[in-house]
């Protein structure tokens, strides 16, 4: 018994197998296997090490966003001029990465809250003004009193209410088509302890001061003209500016830092992400509400302005690459067993298709019949039948 473990495990660490292979002389086998072979290469090579670059692991970036707006408006209404600057136009205050420029608006002045008709509440008597409720569409709440002389019912709320003519077209602040967005984005990928900032080596004071952004001229350039990025988003900024709408700004990193960190640099895009009023019928552009609020003879009075802009929503994707060995001996390991696909192939050729089948079976498997020792040639006491000792 200790002999033959002996000699299992002898057998075990100084012997080594391998697979029988028969070599079969086939123009046409010969061909697919070698056109199969050639294509798996090309993969392995062309997608998986040029295209994917399977041979690098990856890092997504963390980011921030820094934003200034800069640009003066005049309005002339009614003979009125207005000035306005940043801190009118824009929404929220500057520094985030989302925000809205002004492009038009309408003025309602001199509210306080008081009592007056409510234009979307007609009636004829009081019974058509039911107190205490309000309308969907309305201003205020109504008291339960038809002010017959006008036909409408009498609400309490911000009065006089908000004017809603016809939306100024043009807009009314068409020169924020000269405004200028200065972006500053720092991103930072944690697993290569790389940081980089949009102000990237050829940026510098110097250039800022005289630079605007163009896709060909100055690619690099982190100041924008308003009318720019409408134009580069697909839309025509008389429309956009008149109703409003969204714009997308896209910062994209894409760095391999198998070179020198100061070939990654960012890439800018840009989309209309909704006010495109050539293409719906719905509801268009963007806008919203703000007032402000003053005191006029120990009475509170405010100044409502329905704004009408351009909301831009400034993103960040980033991904950084760089060699490891892991990945690549993966690749490289997975690319070799996809060539056994040609043997697999060439192998149900020969032994199903090919009119020599028959032989290539023969060739390639080998048969043995375990014949099955006969108890009859034994006697009682386990020794072979007819011998002496």
């Amino acid at each position: 018994m200790k002999s033959r473990f002996s000699d299992l495990l002898s057998d075990f660490l100084f012997e080594y197998e391998t697979p029988r292979q028969v070599l079969v002389k086939n123009k046409r086998v010969g061909v697919v296997c070698r056109l199969i072979q050639l294509g798996v290469l090309v993969y392995i090579i062309g997608w998986v090490f040029i295209y994917e670059k399977g041979y690098q692991s990856t890092d997504t970036a963390i980011s921030s966003i820094l934003t200034k707006m800069k640009g003066i408006g005049i309005t002339n209404e009614n003979g009125t001029e207005r000035i306005w600057d940043v801190a009118d136009y824009v929404f929220p205050a500057q520094g985030d990465s989302s925000f809205v420029v002004m492009t038009n608006y309408i003025m309602t002045e001199g509210q306080q809250q008081t009592t007056c008709p409510e234009p979307q509440a007609n009636c004829t008597s009081d019974t058509d003004c039911k107190g205490g409720t309000f309308k969907r569409t309305g201003h205020g709440q109504l008291t339960g009193k038809c002010l017959t002389e006008v036909g409408k019912c009498e609400i309490q709320a911000w009065c006089p209410t908000e004017n809603e003519p016809k939306i100024p077209d043009p807009a009314l602040l068409m020169s924020s088509e000269n405004f200028t967005l200065y972006i500053k984005n720092s991103i930072t990928f944690p697993t290569f302890e790389v940081s980089r900032s949009n102000l990237v080596e050829d940026v510098n004071s110097t250039y800022l001061k005289s630079c605007i952004y163009e896709a060909k001229n100055n690619p690099l350039c982190p100041i924008f003209r308003l009318g720019d990025i409408v134009k580069l988003s697909g839309l025509k900024y008389a429309d956009i500016a008149k109703e409003g709408g969204g714009i997308g700004i896209v910062i994209d990193w894409e760095c391999d830092l198998d070179f020198h960190v100061k070939y990654c640099k960012p890439d800018y895009s840009f989309y209309a992400l909704y006010g495109d009023t050539q293409k719906t019928d719905s509801t268009l552009g963007y806008n919203f509400r703000y007032a402000k609020y003053y005191m006029d003879d120990g009475i509170e009075k405010r100044t409502l302005i329905k704004v009408f802009g351009i909301r831009i929503d400034i993103l960040v994707w980033g991904e950084a690459r760089k060699f490891d060995i892991i990945p690549t001996l993966t690749a490289i390991g997975s690319g070799v067993g996809i060539f056994g696909v040609a043997t697999v192939v060439c192998d149900l050729v020969l032994l199903y298709v090919l009119p020599k089948r028959d032989l290539y079976k023969n060739m390639k498997f080998k048969h043995t019949e375990i014949q099955q020792e006969n108890p009859a040639l034994k006697t009682d006491d386990g020794n072979e039948g007819g011998g002496l000792h």
